[in-house]
């Protein structure tokens, strides 16, 4: 937890707010029970949370979020899940073949702060995190 602490501490809020959204979604993550966070660094292209829940044995994680870095001046979020584990009520998300670690998976993407957005995807987060039991 204290990279992604010092991840946060060093990074700038810009506009968007996407800096906000992000610590948002990963104070969610943190309630969730049974829940172990990854943080993988690629500087200049993307920092990745990882969340998995305890009981998962299959796959490493249950959702993925990405701040993406190709401009450190105006990061967005990305934040992906297995196709099966989540609905998608309101089809805001894209469908990715093969695009979550080799599978089907939803991609969500934030260009900037927005309430109703961030609380579909903690929703989203709730659910994968609930379905990812093994």
């Amino acid at each position: 937890m204290k990279k992604i602490d010092t991840f946060i501490d060093a990074w700038a809020e810009t506009e968007s707010k996407t800096r906000q959204a992000f610590i948002e979604i990963y104070t969610h993550l943190k309630t969730l029970e049974n829940t172990t966070l990854e943080f993988n660094e690629r500087p200049g292209v993307s920092y990745s949370l990882r969340p998995k829940h305890t009981s998962q044995k299959n796959r490493s994680l249950f959702a993925m979020v990405d701040v993406i870095d190709d401009d450190p001046d105006e990061r967005w979020l990305s934040v992906c899940f297995y196709g099966e584990m989540i609905t998608d009520p309101d089809e805001a998300g894209d469908l990715i073949p093969e695009g979550l670690l080799g599978e089907d998976g939803y991609c969500f993407d934030l260009y900037e702060y927005d309430t109703d957005e961030i609380d579909y995807l903690k929703q989203r987060l709730t659910q994968a995190h609930k379905n990812a039991r093994e």
